[in-house]
C-alpha cells in the first residue's frame, strides 16, 4: 500500500488534491481512498488530507501517520507544524516552492531523512501561468505522479477534467502535465511566452 499525506491551508484545495489523486488511481485500475483531517475549519488554517493507493481493497480508515509520500502545498507551514512527522526515511517529499531546500531553511531534514527523495517545484507559478491563479493543488498531483509513478500522467489529467469540466479543467490538467514534465526531466521550470493565464 502506498500512503500520501498532503499539507496546506484552508482554501488551497488540499482536500481536492487527495480526491483527484484517488480518482486517478481508480482510472489506472487501482483501489484508492481519500479523506481530509480538519483542525480549525477556517480559511488559512492548517489542513491535512490523505490518500491511499493499493492493488487490493483498502480496509484502513485512520489518518496516514507514516506516509510514503508527502506533499506540502504551502511552504509557510514548514516552520510552524511538524510536517515531516512519521514520513518514511526513503519517502518522497514534494514542496511547492521556487526556492531550494537550503533557502527554505530545512537543510537539517536531509540528515534526518538521508534516503528521501526531497524536491521543490514552483507549482504555484506553473498553476498561475496555465490557469491565471496560483492554486497549486492540481499541478502538485502531476508532480507527485512523476516522482512516485503510482499513477500515470494521463490518469491525473482525466481525473482533473472530471473534477473541473470545461476550461478550468483543461487549464489545470495542463498545469499538472507541465509539473509532471518538470519533475520527470529534472529541468528547472521556465515560464513560457503565450501562457494560458486567464483561461479561468
Amino acid at each position: 500500500m502506498f500512503q500520501i499525506r498532503i499539507h496546506g491551508r484552508g482554501g488551497q484545495g488540499v482536500v481536492t488534491a487527495a480526491e483527484i489523486l484517488a480518482v486517478a488511481a481508480f482510472l489506472d485500475g487501482k483501489y484508492a481512498q481519500a479523506f481530509p483531517n480538519f483542525g480549525s475549519e477556517r480559511m488559512g488554517a492548517p489542513v491535512m488530507s490523505f490518500c491511499r493507493i493499493d492493488d487490493k481493497i483498502i480496509r484502513l480508515r485512520e489518518p496516514v501517520m507514516e506516509p510514503d509520500a508527502l506533499i506540502i502545498q504551502d511552504p509557510t507551514l514548514l516552520h510552524q507544524v511538524d510536517l515531516f512527522s512519521g514520513v518514511r526515511r526513503s519517502g518522497t517529499i514534494l514542496i511547492n516552492s521556487s526556492r531550494t531546500v537550503e533557502e527554505l531553511g530545512i537543510g537539517d531534514l536531509l540528515s534526518r531523512l538521508p534516503h528521501s527523495d526531497l524536491r521543490t517545484v514552483p507549482a504555484s507559478e506553473i498553476a498561475l501561468e496555465f490557469t491565471g491563479r496560483p492554486l497549486a493543488n492540481a499541478a502538485l498531483i502531476g508532480g507527485l505522479a512523476a516522482a512516485t509513478r503510482q499513477v500515470g500522467s494521463e490518469a491525473v489529467s482525466q481525473a482533473i477534467r472530471r473534477k473541473f469540466p470545461g476550461k478550468i479543467g483543461e487549464a489545470n490538467a495542463a498545469a499538472a502535465e507541465a509539473t509532471y514534465r518538470v519533475i520527470a526531466s529534472g529541468e528547472p521550470w521556465t515560464a513560457k511566452e503565450g501562457s494560458h493565464a486567464g483561461t479561468t
